[in-house]
């Protein structure tokens, strides 16, 4: 009995430990936790610090916010794992598993992302800067278009065709039919910088006043003889040859017009377009005008003339029109009966232009403009009877 309660005593015999030793265990422990207490607090910083993304990559799932830029989808997906994960001691199989799955998913939801960028980014951004130069350039270019316009819109008022050089000095000759209206559209006509043929009818309020202007001038005075045309109902005015004359009344009219008119170099027709056709009063009308001493110009008022007929039966020398100027009172209409008169010229060596004082407010004008270009050219300017239109008939 006393052995064995000796036995119980040794086994329940207290151990003692060192106080010094049991003070350096607690501070180790107290190191311990203060050191994982600060590595928590740490790491929930750093979690706080990325935000949304750091808080989904923990659950398993990715929030993409509104692309900015480039950066802010790049910077999650290229470095999705917190560098706190990297040094985290315990990491099981399970979650390496998530983090390899959550990689796949985060590049299979990067591709796409990626592609929604470069749309969105060519339809607001590259459209933008491709509208502003578009709208910058169309603008330029209206701007340059309105700028040119005006410019262009003159140089059509000023600018003529391309005018080919004369040939063997060829002339033009050009005629103002209707003097005898209006004295003030005979002084443009008087006043352009080059001879000119002046026409005045007999009979008119201004006839004697405008022949007597246009020899002070020193330019050439000829008598537009009225005529009956084909349409009996026009007038051609006093003065006129008409049809059933005979050669005494046709030598009676031509007398009168050329004493209120003359003297004169020649005559041509106004209207006329029956009388020119007939041959037998176009032999009275040229016999009256060479007994005169004066030329006879075909106004070629009718296609079927009988003026080179009768001139060539009688051995006449006679004029001829080539060219009617202002038959439409618009200006390119008019440049290009010039510029066919001017064609005429270069192939015949003269060409016989009419126009009418009636035009005075635009043809005068157009010829001025002509006139420095054509001289430049090589073309001389001459009145009717010094001119080389003369047509001789074929018996002399």
């Amino acid at each position: 009995m006393a052995q064995r309660k000796k036995s119980r005593k040794k086994k329940t015999s207290k151990v003692y430990i060192p106080l010094n030793n049991i003070i350096a265990l607690s501070a180790i422990v107290v190191g311990l936790c203060t050191a994982l207490l600060i590595v928590n607090v740490f790491a929930a910083g750093k979690n706080r610090s990325s935000g949304r993304i750091g808080a989904t990559e923990k659950s398993g799932t990715i929030a993409v916010k509104p692309v900015e830029s480039k950066q802010d989808v790049a910077v999650p997906l290229k470095a999705p794992v917190s560098p706190e994960k990297k040094k985290m001691p315990q990491v099981s199989v399970n979650d390496k598993k998530s983090e390899s799955k959550l990689e796949a998913k985060k590049n299979a939801v990067a591709e796409p992302v990626q592609k929604k960028d470069r749309p969105v980014k060519e339809s607001s951004v590259l459209p933008e800067k491709q509208q502003n130069r578009s709208v910058s350039t169309n603008s330029a270019s209206v701007q340059q278009e309105s700028v040119q316009t005006k410019p262009a819109q003159k140089k059509e008022d000023s600018l003529l065709p391309v005018i080919p050089p004369a040939v063997n000095g060829a002339q033009l000759v050009i005629i103002f039919d209707d003097g005898g209206h209006n004295l003030e559209q005979l002084s443009k006509c008087l006043s352009l910088p080059f001879p000119v043929t002046i026409a005045v009818l007999p009979g008119l309020a201004h006839s004697r006043d405008s022949a007597s202007r246009v020899r002070s001038s020193g330019n050439e005075l000829i008598l537009h003889q009225p005529m009956q045309a084909l349409n009996a109902k026009m007038d051609p005015g006093p003065g006129a040859i008409k049809a059933g004359m005979n050669e005494d009344e046709i030598r009676a009219v031509i007398f009168q017009n050329l004493s209120e008119i003359g003297p004169v170099s020649g005559m041509n027709n106004h209207e006329g377009s029956l009388i020119t056709g007939d041959k037998i009063i176009m032999s009275y009308i040229m016999k009256a005008a060479s007994d005169e001493g004066i030329y006879f110009l075909d106004s070629r008022t009718n296609s079927n003339t009988a003026v080179p007929y009768v001139a060539d039966a009688l051995g006449y020398s006679y004029y001829e029109r080539n060219v009617f100027l202002d038959n439409k009172r618009n200006r390119t209409e008019i440049i290009e009966e010039i510029m066919k008169g001017v064609s005429i010229a270069n192939k015949n060596g003269v060409a016989i232009m009419i126009g009418h004082v009636w035009s005075s407010d635009i043809l005068p004008g157009i010829l001025r403009e002509f006139y420095p270009e054509l001289k430049l050219r090589g073309y001389t300017f001459s009145t009717v009877s010094n001119s080389r239109a003369e047509k001789f008939s074929r018996g002399m």
